[in-house]
């Protein structure tokens, strides 16, 4: 028997769809691509949220190459709306947006005390008689003996307009 869309011509196995539909698979079944038999999860959510005439009307009007994308889409949606039937992926989005601005606040709030440890480096240093004011390191070839005291890190704060005013470190 040949294979059509992942399964077989006459086969006694309904899609998932037809399946759960209690309907005959028929050959030219717009879901049997996209819901085989063995998942038959994938179709329960989208039916439950969507419905089954719904979602044919969709895969109809689509174009075949454009039909996996919009059922990974569909599927997404509607195991979203099963775990949360008031916002769905939304609240994921929500959720995870939330997640970053802490994230860029806990980031920032390092940025400013890495800034502020150099700052009290490079003064602990100027007070101690190393930082570039002091006459023990005037500059010159002679004075500075062939060592010169560095910061442990060299870094430098950038701000970046585009980016409204977020640090950028550069090293």
């Amino acid at each position: 028997m040949k294979e059509s869309g992942g399964r077989k011509q006459g086969a006694a196995s309904p899609c998932a769809a037809c399946k759960l539909l209690r309907r005959r698979c028929a050959h030219d079944c717009v879901f049997a691509p996209y819901f085989p038999a063995d998942e038959p999860h994938k179709f329960a959510n989208v039916h439950k949220v969507f419905g089954a005439s719904n979602v044919n009307k969709m895969l109809q009007e689509l174009p075949v190459h454009q039909r996996g994308d919009a059922v990974s889409s569909m599927v997404y949606e509607a195991n979203a709306r099963v775990r949360d039937p008031v916002y769905g992926c939304v609240g994921a989005i929500s959720s995870l947006q939330q997640q970053i601005d802490t994230l860029q606040t806990q980031l920032a709030l390092a940025q400013a005390e890495v800034v502020h440890l150099r700052v009290r480096q490079t003064a602990s240093y100027s007070h101690h008689g190393f930082g570039p004011t002091s006459p023990t390191n005037s500059g010159s070839p002679s004075s500075n003996h062939g060592s010169q005291v560095k910061p442990i890190f060299d870094m430098d704060v950038v701000m970046d307009q585009a980016s409204l005013g977020e640090p950028m470190w550069s090293c």
